[in-house]
């Protein structure tokens, strides 16, 4: 398999090490100032691998990353490739009792850290290498002849869940796991692109896709932290970004930034709804106002690739659903006891990827609960086929409630709330009641603080569309939504307030 005249290699190292010879000055990451060609990012990798290699680091190893989403992570993670070692990257944000269950995991042979940061402290004894120290690291004599020769089937790459309901777990992944990437890409994939993310690099979306990237020689333009819309416009425009990815809530408030309608992006040929279907009117808005179609991608940690939708769909297909199965991926919907379902009927969705993890890090009865010997991952989220083939989200299992014997899906309810005009952004959750088991509570934060919507508007909203027993039960009205590290609505904290209690 080729990518023009580029030869699909075995391992991230060889691949690295292509890159560099195929895109060699062109650019693979802008950082503020900093700007870094492929050749540069080979040449400093080759560097800091032969420090690590001095510190004891082998091929296998665990290398793992505390360091925001940057330059330097990327140097690192490719430098731990050439090792043939396996990266592993911690949210910056992770709390110290997340911290120290991924570390002992995991168990690293060094931490790479950025020590003037306020991160959680590590477990005695653990190897540190500072990123202060970095800088002095890439300038070194590279590995040459030290340069370990691995195999498609090494694992390559433990990317962490986010752990909003439980201990994080780590999705590992082969070298011929992340080419994949390559399969399923679909049109976000395309060479010499010029792409703007605010993912955190610890993330699948990143971590996953390096390969891709380095396929493609596609250009990485980190987004400053924190994010304002006002910084996303600039470098839109500043950097001629060909793909800009972003949640809905982004979306929106850089359509809200004065002048916008005035601004020309000739450049810009994607945008992306991370981790939420986006509304109708946004999608037209974005179409009308920035000159690109916006389209929705379906993916999780354990597989960084499952549907999407085509930027040819109409604004309701990107609403409703996420798209079709991309690319050599398999899609089914069973019930609780395996069998299948038949179109429209809301089940567990099961998926078979060539890009879906190889399994959890250090934990094979956990990986033996959800990965079965055919390769058929049994994912936590609820959904079902629509008649042309889309799939629609129902939400995680976790979030489905019980009322009064009837099962509510509550992204079906945001869905159609969602089209209230008095309702900016919406959440609903299920909360303990006697008799009838458990009720429905909608969070709401209104398009006018001053005139947020009723509960019994919602109430027949929902009654006029769906079953009546869906209709929330109780309204609460939110200045915001509260968020995960990954800018997920943080569904344990809603029920934890909708229960009266701290998450």
């Amino acid at each position: 398999m080729s990518t023009g005249t580029w030869t699909l290699p075995d391992t991230l190292a060889d691949a690295i090490e292509e890159a560099a010879r195929e895109h060699g000055d062109h650019e693979a990451y802008v950082e503020g100032p900093r700007r870094l060609t492929f050749a540069e990012w080979a040449r400093a990798a080759d560097g800091l691998a032969a420090v690590l290699a001095d510190r004891g680091v082998r091929q296998g190893d665990v290398v793992a990353l505390m360091l925001p989403s940057s330059v330097d992570y990327a140097v690192c993670y490719a430098a731990t490739a050439l090792l043939g070692a396996v990266t592993t990257g911690l949210n910056t944000r992770l709390g110290p009792d997340e911290t120290d269950s991924v570390i002992a995991q995991c168990r690293p042979a060094l931490v790479i850290r950025d020590t003037d940061l306020d991160l959680p402290p590590l477990p005695y004894g653990t190897p540190v290498l500072a990123r202060r120290e970095l800088a002095a690291c890439y300038r070194q004599p590279g590995l040459g002849r030290r340069r370990p020769r691995g195999a498609a089937t090494d694992p390559a790459a433990i990317i962490w869940t986010s752990g909003t309901t439980g201990v994080p777990k780590g999705a590992w992944f082969d070298h011929r796991g992340l080419a994949a990437a390559l399969i399923t890409g679909g049109v976000l994939t395309a060479r010499h692109d010029r792409r703007l993310t605010g993912t955190p690099f610890p993330h699948a979306g990143y971590m996953a896709k390096l390969w891709d990237q380095l396929a493609t020689g596609s250009t990485i333009v980190v987004s400053p932290t924190p994010w304002r819309a006002y910084d996303m416009l600039r470098q839109l425009i500043d950097e001629d970004i060909t793909v800009a990815g972003g949640v809905p809530t982004q979306w929106a408030k850089l359509l809200e930034v004065p002048g916008i309608d005035r601004v020309r992006l000739p450049r810009l040929r994607l945008g992306v709804s991370a981790t939420a279907p986006a509304p109708p009117e946004l999608v037209e808005r974005v179409a009308r106002v920035l000159g690109c179609p916006l389209v929705v991608r379906y993916a999780m940690t354990e597989s960084p690739s499952i549907t999407g939708t085509d930027p040819a769909d109409p604004p309701e297909v990107q609403y409703r659903t996420v798209g079709r199965p991309q690319t050599g991926v398999e899609i089914a919907i069973r019930d609780e006891d395996g069998k299948p379902l038949p179109d429209g009927e809301v089940g567990r969705i099961h998926l078979k990827s060539p890009c879906a993890m190889r399994g959890y890090w250090n934990a094979p009865e956990l990986t033996a609960a959800v990965l079965d010997s055919d390769g058929w991952l049994t994912t936590g989220d609820l959904g079902h086929f629509t008649p042309d083939g889309n799939v629609t989200l129902a939400g995680r299992a976790d979030d489905l409630y019980i009322r009064g014997g009837y099962n509510v899906y509550p992204m079906e309810v945001e869905h159609v709330l969602a089209d209230h005009p008095a309702v900016d952004r919406v959440a609903v959750v299920g909360a303990p009641a006697p008799v009838i088991g458990e009720i429905g509570v909608v969070f709401v934060v209104p398009a006018d603080p001053g005139r947020p919507p009723t509960l019994d508007e919602l109430r027949a909203l929902v009654r006029g569309r769906l079953s009546d027993y869906k209709a929330p039960d109780r309204l609460e009205v939110v200045p915001e939504l509260p968020l995960t590290p990954l800018l997920k609505t943080d569904k344990r904290a809603l029920r934890a307030l909708a229960e009266g209690r701290r998450s």
